[in-house]
């Protein structure tokens, strides 16, 4: 069971992350709570976000809190790895901090909040104004 910060922090990444899909900005469709591999029973991260040109999961966003960070960022790591993800991200909302992954570099310290995929920072969807 999640707290109801962690929903909420799903939601607003979601309604940001569609608005840019369904604004033709994206051609990455955003899936709260899905298994990478529909073909098997496989993890499923907070967050991922999916090219249907490709056929592919490209972007992986994990919700945490400080306790948990450090695990959820080996678990994003594992996952980019497992399914050849290229972005990954941990977001710890205690803290308001973002982890960014890239799978043939490991950690990224520079704007760690910035989808390279998508050319956005994802702490925009994240603040009390609507994102534009």
């Amino acid at each position: 069971m999640h707290p109801k910060e962690h929903q909420a922090i799903i939601t607003r990444l979601i309604h940001g992350l569609a608005d840019l899909y369904l604004k033709d900005k994206t051609h990455l469709f955003p899936y709260p709570e899905t298994m990478i591999d529909e073909g098997q029973t496989s993890p499923a991260p907070d967050i991922l976000l999916y090219d249907h040109r490709q056929e592919k999961t490209l972007v992986l966003i994990e919700i945490t809190h400080t306790v948990g960070v450090k695990k959820d960022g080996l678990k994003v790591q594992g996952l980019m790895n497992d399914y050849d993800v290229p972005e990954g991200f941990v977001y710890d909302y205690k803290k308001h901090l973002w982890y960014k992954f890239d799978k043939s570099i490991g950690a990224v310290k520079d704007r760690p909040s910035f989808c390279e995929l998508l050319h956005v920072d994802l702490n925009k969807f994240l603040s009390k104004e609507p994102a534009n």
